[in-house]
């Protein structure tokens, strides 16, 4: 029996890859213990119990990025965290410990590091966060999900394994769901799709910027399904066939049901639409890094993607670029096809097998 600690948390970003990876291997592998380290204020506080998984906690730690109170005390509790974790791995009898970055994973990492257990990495976006940076340093499992990620392992470049989705988006068969999927929203099955979605946390700019063309885009033909996220102004522009939610959690239906995206670029958001072959307009989040345009670089390079910045979602966008391309049937089953092309839906099974490795080298 193996005993498996995964480590992450904090966004859906780094949980729900955590929990697609622990779903597969209750699947296959139904004799393995399994638990789950995390922090109290993170998104899996609510969702690792929520799917059946025991969640371990230790105190969230953001690394100081200048001098402070905080930072004076950080070396003390970081090493705190790191005793807690070694004590749980000791206690469990922790064969391997994978980590997808976040707050909980940095001290996951040294804590295994320190009791001689393999540890994997997996890395979701194209560019990587400092737990996974710094935590790299130390094993030669390191995972990502875009090739070109800077990132490497003690063994050298990290294996290219893609995102690990959860297995109601990897078995997904939209062509026939469509319809069903329609009717799940009150959307008419025979009509044109637009899906709008900022992610869980929502985006101001994709709301304003496509609901103020509402009766824009329904006179030319189509519906709208906006996902709004959790942004406080729900502003339904009440326009007949523009349905707005303030959340979905079928998101696998709402792919279904589109014809095109318009989303953020999300490391998940991005694996998902492409590995599905929806045709999609990202907008990446303008602030942070870059990491979401680098995220969509890879599909948008293969033409089953449009880049389009905030600034750019008016009313001229959407009557120039986002109509036409909505009712172009060619346009939309050749991005499908090249989305596709660049995406993958077996990434929960790559990951699986490189922890496997990790245990077999033990």
């Amino acid at each position: 029996m193996t005993a498996y600690l995964l480590a992450g948390g904090g966004t859906a970003g780094h949980v729900n890859p955590l929990l697609a990876l622990a779903d597969r291997i209750r699947a296959v592998e139904p004799e393995a213990e399994i638990a789950v380290l995390g922090t109290r204020e993170g998104l899996e506080a609510r969702l690792v119990p929520e799917r059946g998984y025991e969640l371990r906690t230790i105190e969230r730690l953001p690394f100081p990025r200048r001098p402070s109170r905080y930072a004076l005390g950080f070396p003390r509790r970081y090493l705190r965290a790191v005793a807690e974790v070694r004590e749980l791995i000791r206690d469990r009898g922790v064969d391997v410990v994978v980590g997808f970055g976040g707050y909980a994973s940095a001290p996951a990492y040294r804590a295994a590091k320190r009791e001689g257990v393999p540890y994997v990495i997996h890395e979701a976006n194209a560019l990587p966060g400092l737990a996974n940076r710094l935590g790299a340093r130390g094993t030669p499992w390191v995972a990502v999900t875009f090739a070109g990620t800077p990132i490497r392992g003690t063994g050298g470049e990290a294996r290219t394994t893609g995102m690990p989705l959860r297995a109601e988006i990897a078995g997904l068969d939209r062509a026939a769901l469509r319809d069903e999927a329609r009717r799940h929203f009150g959307l008419d099955p025979a009509r044109r799709t637009l899906l709008v979605t900022g992610g869980s946390l929502g985006a101001r700019a994709i709301n304003r910027g496509i609901a103020g063309s509402a009766a824009e885009l329904v006179s030319a033909g189509a519906q709208v399904l906006h996902i709004w996220g959790g942004l406080t102004e729900i502003e339904d522009p009440g326009v007949a066939g523009y349905t707005v939610l303030p959340y979905c959690d079928r998101m696998d239906l709402a792919f279904a049901a589109a014809d095109l995206v318009v989303s953020r670029a999300g490391s998940a958001t991005v694996s998902e639409i492409a590995g599905l072959g929806v045709p999609a307009v990202f907008v990446p989040y303008a602030t942070g890094n870059g990491e979401q345009r680098r995220n969509a670089a890879g599909v948008v390079e293969a033409g089953g993607a449009l880049l389009v910045d905030d600034a750019e979602l008016t009313p001229q966008w959407v009557r120039g670029t986002l109509i036409p391309l909505l009712l172009d049937d060619a346009r939309l089953a050749e991005m499908s096809e090249r989305a596709r092309s660049a995406g993958a839906l077996d990434g929960t099974e790559r990951l699986h097998e490189l922890v496997r490795e990790a245990l077999a080298d033990r």
